[in-house]
């Protein structure tokens, strides 16, 4: 089913942004693999009125990190490991210079499959770079985003410990999923 023309605004009660962390370094055994929630972030979908998406706009706050698991490492994550894993993740954004990241799209590409790529612009710690989200539909308007952000692109100096031994890898893996079924246009 297609989304009539208009704004559509959605956010957590529609979606999961997840970000996916993985180790490296000698002492890589002693770290975690991570999965990181965005607790707290918005979208806004602009569609045209032949019914094709014209924009979208998404923010997500940085300050809302939350450690979902960790996998690896010498021994299981407590919570309080991943309360301070969250708060050092904070600090290694710069969140509180920059406490959100901002994705701006205007260009859609679909495929046959129901998918294709969104291009846009990603603000991260008060830099923008473009990016690129794969999309793929996984049911009828249920979709699922994929993309790698590369950390040192944006400024972003990956967490290390152990003298460098330990180090969060530069890329990660990002993953959106979305259900857009019965959405209420914004009167805003």
């Amino acid at each position: 089913m297609a989304i009539p023309a208009g704004r559509y605004e959605f956010g957590t009660d529609r979606g999961r942004i997840t970000l996916r962390t993985s180790r490296d370094g000698f002492a890589s055994q002693a770290g975690h693999d991570l999965v990181i929630v965005a607790s707290r972030w918005s979208a806004q979908l602009t569609v045209s009125e032949d019914l094709r998406p014209a924009g979208l706009e998404t923010r997500v706050d940085l300050g809302a990190l939350t450690v979902r698991e960790g996998t690896g490492g010498l021994k299981p994550l407590t919570d309080r490991d991943k309360r301070e894993i969250a708060v050092t993740a904070r600090k290694v954004l710069g969140a509180d210079r920059n406490p959100e990241a901002v994705f701006s799209a205007a260009k859609f590409e679909p495929d046959t499959s129901g998918g294709g790529t969104i291009s846009g612009t990603l603000t991260l710690a008060g830099q923008s770079r473009p990016l690129s989200l794969q999309v793929t539909a996984t049911d009828p308007d249920r979709y699922r985003a994929t993309a790698t952000i590369v950390q040192t692109e944006f400024g972003i100096k990956p967490y290390t410990a152990f003298l460098g031994s330990l180090k969060v890898r530069d890329a990660v893996e990002v993953e959106i999923e979305a259900d857009l079924s019965d959405l209420a246009q914004s009167t805003a």
